[in-house]
């Protein structure tokens, strides 16, 4: 396949940042992947990674593929940023002249496709890692959210979803037609969890655990939806009545000083350890400390974190919000609960506490069923199958 010579297709991935997150890990995947096939040139624009979340940028670096950063390209709205912002992505992608730009998130979404619209793009994708309007926000931003998505989705030939639920949210919003969207979902190193049983004993003797603890795991960054606002609660009711439990918490965030605060109020400080920021190639190896893993999260498209504990063999207990019921089934591969019930959490983590078979094989079944669905190289194969389609369809070609 090319563009209508020789060379490759020149495809630009644009992000606003790349800090420790799904969406990033999800894109630098995707890039990284595509970079080692002869028929693409893959290019990587963002942000800076900055702030308390970890970065990713300087593994893109050493991937060996073109990394374009834009200074003024953040998540927080600023309107002469922005506007630099803008100007600075329509320069760039008028010098590279991409076949295919392809957004992730959704400050660069929106600018990243106008500024391709705007340039000419023959081929223009974006992908829908998570929600931009959701319940748990003012309704007047998102309005606004669903008139610049709907505005953007007027000339982008494709949607990627990372989960059903993602393109169905979006289609009841009128913001595409469903013939605009697909469901690729989202790959990961899926060896590194398949074997990260084999850390188990070492990470737990170094965390301080006995063999006798139960370890309920949650991964993820300590800021606002992210659902640790519900653990101090849900360490208050089961704590007491189970001694024997323990919480490990992966990942660091503005919310760990009220967390740690308020669990020492109430008594059960002792009962969690904290790894603070860790970079995603350790997350396996935390991973297999604990014997389920609970995702308090209120805002998701599908985080990566429930197929990697379900790959690792964990059984996991989550929010019934966006995609979690595509991976997490009751009773056959974890448990969903009522967004914000913290006593749903504490009954369903009772389940498993009470019936550790039930808990094993839980795992187990996740990992049967999800292995290979969110392999990365099966979701840069997809990506590249329907580049190829849609890139033959262009009009150009005919």
């Amino acid at each position: 396949m090319d563009s209508g010579s020789d060379r490759p297709l020149k495809v630009a991935h644009i992000i606003t940042r790349m800090i420790l997150g799904g969406a990033q890990e999800n894109t630098l995947y995707t890039v990284e992947g595509l970079h080692r096939m002869p028929e693409y040139e893959a290019i990587l624009i963002t942000g800076p990674a900055i702030g308390p979340e970890g970065e990713l940028l300087e593994e893109a670096r050493k991937a060996g593929f073109q990394v374009i950063v834009i200074p003024e390209m953040r998540r927080e709205i600023h309107l002469s940023r922005d506007w630099k912002t803008y100007r600075k992505l329509k320069r760039i992608l008028r010098d590279l002249s991409p076949d295919i730009v392809h957004t992730h998130s959704s400050k660069a979404g929106i600018f990243g496709r106008m500024a391709a619209k705007k340039v000419g793009t023959p081929l223009i994708i974006h992908t829908i890692h998570g929600p931009s309007f959701h319940p748990n926000q003012n309704a007047f931003i998102n309005a606004v959210y669903i008139a610049l998505e709907k505005f953007a989705g007027g000339f982008t030939d494709k949607i990627f979803s990372v989960a059903d639920a993602m393109s169905e949210q979006f289609i009841e919003a009128g913001i595409a037609p469903a013939d605009k969207f697909v469901t690729v979902y989202s790959g990961m190193d899926v060896n590194a969890f398949l074997n990260s049983e084999d850390h188990r004993e070492e990470t737990r003797r170094k965390l301080g655990f006995t063999p006798d603890n139960i370890v309920v795991g949650k991964v993820g960054r300590l800021f606002p939806l992210k659902g640790f606002e519900f653990m101090p609660d849900l360490l208050a009711d089961l704590c007491p009545r189970y001694p024997e439990l323990r919480f490990l918490f992966v990942g660091d965030g503005i919310l760990r000083k009220d967390i740690e605060e308020r669990a020492d109020q109430i008594g059960v400080l002792d009962r969690i350890v904290f790894t603070g920021l860790v970079p995603a190639s350790e997350v396996p190896i935390f991973m297999s400390g604990m014997d389920v893993l609970i995702h308090a999260s209120l805002r998701e498209g599908l985080a990566r974190v429930l197929p990697q504990a379900l790959i690792s063999g964990k059984p996991v207990i989550a929010f019934d919000v966006d995609g979690a019921p595509e991976v997490v089934i009751n009773a056959e591969t974890g448990f969903l609960v009522e967004p914000r019930s913290v006593s749903g959490l504490a009954e369903a983590i009772e389940k498993i506490l009470n019936d550790r078979e039930l808990g094993r094989k839980l795992g187990e079944n996740g990992r049967e069923k999800f292995s290979r669905q969110f392999d990365k190289q099966v979701m840069v194969d997809h990506i590249d199958r329907l580049y190829k389609e849609l890139w033959a369809q262009q009009p150009t070609l005919n």
